[in-house]
């Protein structure tokens, strides 16, 4: 996940060259598999920004955009169950952004009720211009339009950027953590804790200048 959301911009339409049809310089939309290449790009140039501090240079130079985007292809062709999602944000037509939900998995958790923020990430060249806002605030709309009734998202206890762009917007510890062990050997282990919303009663995120 990205480190760093910042402040969103003002979003309005503009023209490519003033001839062509408008786009919206920034949006959000559910994600296609032709997408795939670029999120997982976007995926781990986020997690060298997230994990610089935990994990070696050498690895983290080891992960593999590709092998990614090939996960991230065959989760968009066939997602399953229908409430499965990935959402994408745009600057334009570029891909800047993307956020997988689904049904939680936690032990604690009902799949029927409580929805899972299972990644949220921004390019790290794209922060500070309310792409993570956007994503987030319509993350939030598509839960609730599926039904859920609660949503989670885990996220590393030493992220204090990160965990203060959840709770900027409603979010809140649950009291639940966890530990992973990176390597497998308890070698590297990275506490996480649990921030919870819910979804009929979310605070959204200012998208005003």
């Amino acid at each position: 996940m990205s480190d760093d959301f910042g402040v969103p911009e003002p979003e309005h339409l503009s023209s490519m060259g003033g001839t062509e049809d408008p786009i919206a310089e920034s949006s959000v939309r559910l994600a296609l598999p032709a997408e795939a290449d670029a999120i997982g790009q976007i995926q781990v140039a986020a997690w060298r920004r997230a994990y610089e501090d935990l994990l070696p240079a050498d690895v983290l130079a080891d992960l593999d955009p590709a092998q990614f985007a090939a996960q991230w292809r065959a989760a968009l062709l066939m997602p399953g169950e229908a409430r499965n999602r990935v959402m994408v944000a745009l600057a334009g037509r570029t891909l800047v952004g993307f956020a997988a939900i689904t049904a939680s998995d936690d032990p604690d958790a009902d799949p029927r009720n409580d929805a899972l923020v299972a990644e949220l990430a921004v390019d790290p060249e794209a922060t500070r211009a309310g792409h993570g806002s956007r994503l987030l605030n319509a993350v939030v709309d598509t839960i609730r339009a599926d039904g859920f009734s609660r949503v989670t998202v885990w996220v590393n206890s030493t992220d204090d950027v990160l965990r203060a762009f959840y709770t900027d917007a409603g979010w809140a510890p649950d009291g639940a953590s966890r530990e992973l062990d990176l390597y497998g050997d308890g070698s590297t282990r990275v506490k996480q804790v649990r921030l919870h919303t819910d979804p009929t009663e979310r605070t959204e995120l200012d998208l005003a200048p």
